[in-house]
């Protein structure tokens, strides 16, 4: 019996098509099948706001850019909600500038790590880490503090917000157990729902993804919380059934719930590195759970495999990461995997794939009729926000 056969009868099969729709499928068929191989493999690297610009966008139209770390408007860590509005326009902006008419410009995915709410804006609400949230035991509480996040990163623009952190710590010995919500799989369970419908409105309803909410990623797949003797970036060695039972559960809840992204993790598992686990991520999590949005690398993530680089891993694409998170070194990691999937070691098909889910998630959020950030209702220009517009901040 298969791994994915073993897991499917541990965890049970999971419904598909949470995130299908069939008007969203006809739209996306359709512009895929005009889109160039350069323009669908720009749409699988995304790049950090540190190393690229908007002039550099309008030539390479990446599928994403992130505002990870410390990168800021200008370099400046203590940057306006304005100036981080200002920001996001001028990258979509930058995006949908095409003189070409065979289809529809393709909107950039504006990132950022609204963890603990959107912490990096100046003014904006601050809540505790995981770790303290999950001592609350109010899945409710949860669900509310998702609204808000999503409130206040809709307000500077920004469409997608790397949260939550679904690890179940097994060890105080690791260094990111704050980033958790709880030792017990069935509090992660259910606060991975509760966020999920927080950040990005309950699926199958009017408010799913809204110009209220934003896009959410359950992360880091799969057992980051579970490395031997804590140590981050290591190796789990978790029997199947406590993988499914005590790592997996969360996960599970998040694609019911209709996460639209989740995030491979930079450990491994019984010596496999996620980010290179087609076992895991295309066979199982993809396959037998049903999970139709797309799967985003970690930063830099594609160097943790054996025989790769952070400019050179089609492994990792071929194993069934989406979108590439490759922050400083985007250019050469897109002439690499161009040249990769002109040649056939990424195949048509797993590149299609790929392509397919990120303009799905992309239709889904409404990315193509939404007005640029700053002529959106929602933004700072409009309407006064928590993060505290008015006068001078």
């Amino acid at each position: 019996m298969s791994l994915p056969e073993r897991l499917i009868r541990i965890s049970g099969r999971q419904p598909r098509g949470v995130l299908i729709r069939p008007d969203v499928e006809r739209f996306v068929d359709e512009l895929l099948a005009k889109l160039t191989i350069e323009e669908k493999v720009r749409q699988l690297i995304q790049a950090d706001i540190n190393w690229i610009t908007p002039d550099d966008l309008v030539t390479y139209k990446l599928g994403s850019v992130q505002a990870g770390g410390n990168s800021a408007p200008g370099n400046d860590v203590r940057a306006t909600p304005q100036a981080w509005l200002e920001t996001t326009e001028a990258f979509y902006q930058a995006s949908m500038r095409t003189g070409d008419q065979r289809h529809p410009p393709i909107p950039i995915l504006f990132a950022i790590d609204a963890v603990h709410g959107h912490a990096r804006i100046r003014g904006a609400t601050i809540f505790p880490h995981n770790i303290g949230l999950g001592a609350a035991h109010d899945a409710a509480l949860i669900r509310r503090i998702g609204e808000a996040t999503a409130e206040e990163v809709v307000t500077t623009g920004i469409d997608w917000s790397f949260a939550p952190t679904l690890a179940v710590a097994r060890d105080v010995r690791w260094g990111r157990t704050y980033e958790s919500y709880s030792e017990e799989p069935g509090l992660v369970r259910d606060y991975a729902a509760a966020m999920i419908d927080g950040l990005q409105g309950r699926v199958g309803t009017s408010e799913f993804l809204d110009s209220q909410h934003t896009i959410a990623t359950a992360k880091h797949f799969l057992g980051d919380g579970g490395t031997l003797d804590g140590r981050d970036q290591g190796d789990n060695l978790a029997s199947e059934q406590d993988l499914v039972r005590v790592h997996g559960t969360g996960y599970v809840a998040a694609i019911k719930a209709g996460a639209a992204t989740i995030m491979a993790s930079y450990n491994g598992w019984h010596g496999v590195k996620m980010h290179g686990n087609h076992s895991l991520l295309t066979d199982v999590l993809k396959g037998r759970l049903g999970f139709d949005g797309f799967i985003v690398g970690d930063w830099n993530g594609q160097e943790e495999i054996a025989g790769c680089t952070k400019f050179n891993c089609p492994g990792v694409i071929v194993a069934g990461i989406d979108m590439v998170m490759g922050p400083d070194g985007w250019k050469e990691l897109y002439r690499n995997t161009l040249a990769q999937a002109r040649s056939g070691v990424i195949p048509a098909d797993r590149l299609n794939d790929a392509v397919r889910r990120i303009l799905r998630v992309k239709a889904l959020a409404n990315l193509f009729n939404r007005p640029s950030p700053i002529g959106r209702p929602d933004s700072g220009r409009q309407r006064a926000s928590r993060c505290q517009w008015s006068r001078g901040n």
